[in-house]
């Protein structure tokens, strides 16, 4: 199914950015050691598919997910077969102790990338897996940090997020302070990032979720109300590797709003995903009704929906890549926009926010509202949109 259609789009964003900076690109790519941490998810997927057929010396990925890092591999010798560089997987936890010692083994890496992420707003629902998500977002990036600068790596890229201007939730909180703890290691290491619009179709994503409800012969459930920017899965690799290899120490790389790059809400996506497939949106009025159609409407070309608006906690009502404050170049890419920072950061709060996270876990017992308070206290204006409900309560 084409993606780019479902999204409402013609054609690819970044084309003629990577056809004008190609020969460049390839010649430090293949010139290049690398390692992709989180390379398994579908943006590392992507990103690691762009370092590949690019022929680099050196390719490592980690992720936590063996499954997801068999397929990689599958997908990789399928599409492209092989190299000459050293391409090997790793299924390791970067929490873990023999992640260490990997790199400590190793860690020889010009360029080190960290797409690893907690990326659902429904993930803070509960103060453990927010606690996790601090881990992920904030805490490892700060190790993998630390790890890049002792093995003398050249770059440093993160994934950051949308959701990290002006945050709403949790999660686009995590990622603005992760930026903070980024712009503090800039004076050790060169370091750049990228915030992000939806990747369509990504593992987990309520578009993934399209896939697995016509698989499961399931109703299809969407908010009619929330807009969102996507990108495809080829757009997200090419949107990392060009912040990679071309952003200048701090840049923030993201795509640039255009006739091509537009909001859509889901409903009007799910409309398109049904249509592709041959079927009619029957739009339903309650779950019970959803359910109850679904093993008739199908044989008659219609697919049952619920489209219902969104009153669940960390809901943006539109997104936006950067903020008034902030310090664009809008020249240097067609279709790529840049944010150009100091390294403004403080340390006493960075010091602060390590020390109380410190703090909860040796305690052992941490309540949610003592999180976001930390939250609060590091990002002045922090808007958290708290309604009570969450997307596991929903269909």
């Amino acid at each position: 199914m084409e993606t780019l259609g479902l999204i409402g789009r013609s054609k690819e964003l970044f084309t003629n950015d990577i056809n004008t900076h190609e020969i460049e690109l390839s010649q430090i790519v293949s010139s290049s050691s690398f390692l992709v941490i989180g390379g398994a998810g579908s943006i590392g997927q992507a990103t690691v598919k762009e370092i590949f057929k690019r022929k680099p010396k050196k390719l490592h990925v980690v992720d936590i997910s063996e499954n997801n890092l068999v397929e990689l591999v599958r997908d990789i010798r399928s599409s492209y077969g092989y190299i000459d560089g050293d391409f090997r997987t790793f299924a390791l936890d970067i929490s873990s102790e023999e992640y260490d010692v990997f790199i400590e083994n190793d860690g020889k890496y010009d360029y080190v990338l960290n797409l690893s992420a907690l990326k659902h707003v429904r993930s803070e629902k509960d103060p453990f897996t927010l606690m996790r998500m601090i881990n992920v977002n904030i805490i490892n990036t700060e190790k993998t940090l630390k790890q890049a600068i002792a093995k003398n790596t050249k770059k440093y890229f993160c994934v950051s997020t949308d959701k990290a201007a002006n945050p709403v939730n949790m999660m686009g909180a995590s990622k603005r302070i992760m930026e903070m703890f980024l712009m503090r290691r800039s004076k050790q290491i060169e370091i750049s990032t990228a915030r992000f619009a939806n990747v369509a179709f990504s593992d987990g994503s309520l578009l993934h979720g399209f896939d697995q409800r016509i698989k499961k012969q399931q109703p299809i459930v969407a908010p009619n109300d929330v807009k969102r920017y996507f990108v495809t899965p080829k757009e997200s690799g090419e949107l990392c590797l060009m912040s990679c290899i071309f952003g200048e120490n701090r840049d923030i790389f993201f795509p640039k709003l255009s006739e091509e790059l537009h909001l859509i809400t889901f409903s009007d996506i799910a409309v398109r995903y049904l249509k592709e497939l041959g079927f009619e949106a029957f739009i339903c009025e309650s779950e019970d009704q959803a359910r109850e159609l679904v093993g008739k409407l199908p044989e008659q070309g219609k697919w049952p929906c619920l489209f219902v608006s969104s009153d669940t906690t960390g809901e943006k009502d539109f997104e936006e890549f950067f903020t008034t404050q902030e310090i664009l170049d809008l020249a240097k890419f067609e279709n790529l926009g840049i944010i150009k920072n100091e390294p403004d950061y403080n340390e006493e709060k960075l010091n602060f926010f390590s020390e109380q996270i410190q703090k909860l876990k040796a305690r052992k017992k941490w309540e949610k509202q003592e999180i976001v308070d930390l939250f609060n206290e590091m990002i002045p204006g922090f808007n958290h949109l708290e309604t009570g409900k969450y997307l596991d309560n929903k269909m």
